[in-house]
Formats: structure tokens, C-alpha cells, sequence
């Protein structure tokens, strides 16, 4: 299955999800699978860090408002050491000025957990596949 906008190729496009909600991460696992992506769920930052086998992730679906560390601080922390892997950051709670660091932060995309899911999937296409979107930040 093609997922939407990427070019048909045999690579297989990873995507982390880590929400420590065991409803949400099944649900953006179904999602991301549905629309062609290999999803891997982490209930933690901590879990996401402590994973030494993990693959090479095309994508991060970061919650905001994780236990432990935040999903702000994983991305900091991840570019700190100039891993460059596109960030998508989904939260049940918007907040203003956690909207406007993580927008400063560079991310693909800002959602609510309201949101469509068509819109959160059109954030991961045209975060790893630039050349075909807008890239645009919501």
C-alpha cells in the first residue's frame, strides 16, 4: 500500500508514535498503517531513549504532555544531538505558548488529538517527502 504522496519505492517509511495513551497510540497505529507507514508505539520518552534496536525513524508523533519527559523536551534532547528527524507534535490540551515553542522548535506539524487524522497524515507525507508538499505548519 502507497502511503499518500510518497514515490513508489520498496522503502519501508518508520514513524514513531509515543503517547502514553494506550487508546491514542493504537489508534495512530492503525492510521499510520492504513496510509502505508510502519508505525512503532512508545508509551515514553523514556522507552523511545531506551530502545537500542529501534529503526532510523522518518518520523517522531510526539504527545506534548507526556509523563516524564515531555515530548518539547525528547525533541530538544534529540536535537541537541543533531538528530534532524521530523517532528509532528500531537496534544489533548493546546496551550498557546507550547504551540508557539514547538512551532520556534521547527516541527512538521502542530495538532490537536481532535483533529482529522487526514490532516495529521498530510504533516508525516510532507515531512518525509518535502519535495512533494507544502510542508506546511498547522
Amino acid at each position: 500500500m502507497q502511503a499518500h504522496g510518497l514515490p513508489h519505492d520498496s522503502h519501508i517509511v518508520y514513524v514513531a508514535v509515543v503517547d502514553d495513551d494506550e487508546s491514542v497510540r493504537r489508534s495512530f497505529g492503525r492510521l499510520l498503517r492504513t496510509a502505508g507507514f510502519q508505525p512503532v508505539t512508545y508509551a515514553s520518552a523514556e522507552a523511545f531513549l531506551e530502545d537500542t534496536k529501534r529503526p532510523r525513524f522518518d518520523c517522531l508523533v510526539l504527545d506534548i504532555q507526556l509523563e516524564g519527559m515531555t515530548g518539547l523536551e525528547l525533541s530538544h534532547r534529540l536535537s541537541a544531538v543533531k538528530d534532524s528527524t521530523p517532528v509532528v507534535f500531537i496534544t489533548a490540551h493546546d496551550d498557546p505558548e507550547v504551540r508557539a515553542e514547538a512551532l520556534a522548535a521547527g516541527c512538521a506539524g502542530y495538532f490537536r488529538k481532535a483533529d482529522a487524522g487526514a490532516l495529521v497524515l498530510e504533516a508525516i507525507s510532507g515531512a518525509v517527502d518535502p519535495k512533494g508538499h507544502s510542508g506546511q505548519k498547522s
